[in-house]
């Protein structure tokens, strides 16, 4: 799509102006290491796209939606040390690199970098996106202290996962939209239907993220296939499988969640279950709903039908994933 590669053009232009010059260079390297990693930056994009929606200027966006870009790789740096994962975007993570100490410390120098970027806001609009940013960082944490919980919680809820995926992944899009809006000065009503549609398409892309790991097309997905299963993650795959599955099978799941291991006896028999009870078919209506719950909120908006049309395309594109 054009018009993201327009956006993406103009976020990239804005990293390669901020990077980061200053000293200590163990500190400020790997930032700008993990930074100039790229992906799609979908985050920063949204920003700019809610301020567009709403006739914003893109000079007064443009450091604000840098300020989640680095607020995300922020959050990136931390998890990948939680999890020990090795790679990050195909490239070894900062901490398997310089170590764990500078891995926690040019995290948080992100997040402290990403606060400056909202100082130019006139105090107002300054307060307003503070208290969206600040929440924001709250419920993530939450959601990624539930992450952890679950995987040695017994009685994970398809309400507790809903809640998990809505802070880890939900909330963050849906603030980035909101910043956006409020940025170029949209109504409450209206910035709150844009915070809405992004936090729905932020679900929906997460109940495809977990049908993806098992059910996608490994190759290009570029991650180790049902890494889930391994990881005992409680899914929506498996809280499906577990509610529409016999007593046996029930069971059965339990006791291969019961034991962390790459065992592809696990992988087999999880998958056979996952199949059996149709979870395949359950999580892509699930990931239909939420996507028409975003288009909802996004027919709410007080802007004429053309401004909707790249939200449109960004949702579909997001979710018509086959890897």
């Amino acid at each position: 799509m054009q018009f993201l590669d327009d956006y993406q053009r103009i976020v990239a232009e804005a990293i390669d102006k901020y990077t980061f010059k200053d000293k200590p260079l163990e500190l400020y390297e790997p930032m700008n290491y993990i930074i100039s990693h790229g992906g799609k930056r979908l985050r920063p994009i949204m920003v700019l796209m809610a301020n567009d929606m709403f006739d914003g200027e893109l000079e007064k966006a443009l450091k604000p939606a840098l300020a989640i870009e680095f607020f995300h790789n922020f959050t990136l740096i931390h998890d990948d040390i939680m999890d020990e994962a090795p790679l990050r975007r195909g490239k070894p993570t900062i901490h398997t690199l310089h170590g764990v100490n500078v891995g926690i410390l040019s995290g948080d120098a992100l997040l402290f970098k990403a606060y400056k970027f909202f100082e130019d806001l006139e105090p107002n609009l300054f307060k307003a996106c503070m208290r969206v940013f600040n929440h924001t960082g709250l419920l993530l944490s939450e959601g990624q202290q539930y992450d952890i919980n679950f995987e040695t919680k017994g009685d994970v809820t398809f309400n507790d996962y809903i809640r998990m995926i809505t802070y880890k992944t939900g909330i963050l899009s849906a603030s980035s939209f909101e910043i956006g809006a409020l940025i170029a000065g949209a109504n409450f009503t209206d910035a709150k239907a844009i915070f809405n549609f992004g936090k729905h398409v932020g679900i929906a892309f997460q109940i495809m993220d977990d049908y993806l790991d098992v059910f996608g097309q490994q190759e290009s997905f570029g991650k180790m296939h049902a890494g889930d299963i391994v990881e005992n993650k409680k899914t929506v795959l498996y809280l499906l499988a577990k509610e529409h599955a016999t007593e046996e099978e029930r069971k059965e799941l339990e006791f291969w969640y019961s034991k962390k291991t790459d065992n592809l006896d696990k992988i087999y028999s999880v998958e056979k279950i996952f199949r059996r009870t149709k979870v395949d078919e359950k999580a892509l209506l699930l990931i239909q709903k939420h996507n028409e719950i975003a288009q909802h909120y996004l027919n709410k908006i007080n802007v004429p039908d053309e401004k909707k049309k790249p939200f449109i395309e960004l949702a579909n594109y997001l979710l018509r994933r086959e890897s």
